[in-house]
């Protein structure tokens, strides 16, 4: 029987070679807009807009119309045919939208309204409220949902809490590769980007879950073998069936990926990128974080830790 969780320790030093990258984004991100990622209309409020001009146009004179009517935080990017414009702004009104649309056709040229989309700045207030809550909401159900069905397995609140470490691990990828576009590629965080990281929780939890409920299947029938022996053996028994919703989901969000358009190409990679990571977190991080914690190997290591320098000043 191969030896998964021998080299537990090599799946945590790769969860964290994915992770720090992210959070030296979010650290930079933070320093240049304050958050650690680059928030969209949907949490921060304003207004964007998806304009078709009738002739090829240049991002830098539509900024210019904003700029002069006092918009100076105005982003716009134009499509492959540089005929259509997104601009991102702030929050304008009816009577605002009509003097920057006025100006436009003026300075710029005609063009077609195709999308017009403002939210106010409590909308996105209570947007990123929301976003929070649920996080932690779900966090908190999980906790106490695994704790109640493992019940009779010993320690059941450890495999509540490694759960929810994998779950944190997932969301420190998502958010630390997305706040790194944004440096990037300038992606900004919207309401699609909150449906899908919910998304990436959900699927976490289920195959982490589902690898957990082995364990506990094969626990009381193999009481002769050791307690990593169970759970190397569980793992192998589920591993065939993670992977295999895995690829059957890639497969499927490549194809989106590869066809779907730029409207929803930030929503199917953050998917991608979470159900990469769900996978590999349930399989080889929660479930070797709950042998390490079983076996003492936390403590022990926190002991090694502080005694060396302790003997080395009493030497």
């Amino acid at each position: 029987m191969y030896n998964i969780i021998k080299r537990r320790y090599w799946y945590f030093a790769l969860s964290g070679l994915v992770i720090v990258p992210g959070l030296v984004a979010m650290v930079i991100s933070t320093m240049q807009f304050g958050t650690p990622l680059r928030l969209g209309i949907d949490f921060t409020g304003g207004t964007i807009q998806e304009l078709r001009f009738d002739q090829p146009i240049q991002p830098g004179p539509v900024r210019e119309v904003f700029v002069r009517l006092g918009y100076t935080d105005t982003v716009v990017q134009t499509s492959g045919d540089n005929q259509t414009a997104v601009i991102r702004s702030k929050f304008l009104d009816d009577q605002a939208k009509v003097q920057v649309q006025s100006q436009l056709r003026t300075d710029i040229g005609p063009f077609t309204e195709r999308s017009f989309d403002a939210v106010g700045p409590s909308i996105g207030g209570e947007v990123t409220q929301a976003a929070s809550t649920a996080v932690i909401a779900a966090a908190i159900a999980l906790l106490v949902f695994i704790w109640f069905a493992f019940r009779k397995v010993p320690n059941p609140f450890r495999y509540g809490v490694c759960a929810i470490i994998a779950m944190i691990h997932d969301l420190l990828v998502v958010t630390g590769l997305f706040s790194l576009f944004g440096l990037l590629f300038g992606w900004e965080a919207d309401s699609l980007f909150l449906t899908a990281v919910l998304t990436v929780i959900g699927f976490s939890v289920q195959d982490t879950i589902v690898v957990f409920d082995r364990i506990r299947e094969n626990t009381p029938k193999r009481r002769g073998e050791t307690y990593l022996t169970i759970v190397n053996r569980s793992l192998l028994e589920t591993i065939v069936r993670s992977l295999s919703i895995q690829l059957t989901a890639v497969f499927v969000l490549a194809s989106i990926l590869m066809f779907g358009g730029a409207t929803i190409m930030q929503f199917v990679t953050v998917l991608l990128i979470g159900m990469l990571s769900g996978t590999y977190s349930s399989l080889f991080n929660a479930v070797p974080l709950l042998v390490v914690w079983e076996q003492g190997e936390v403590g022990a290591f926190l002991r090694r830790l502080f005694r060396r320098p302790a003997q080395a000043s009493a030497s």
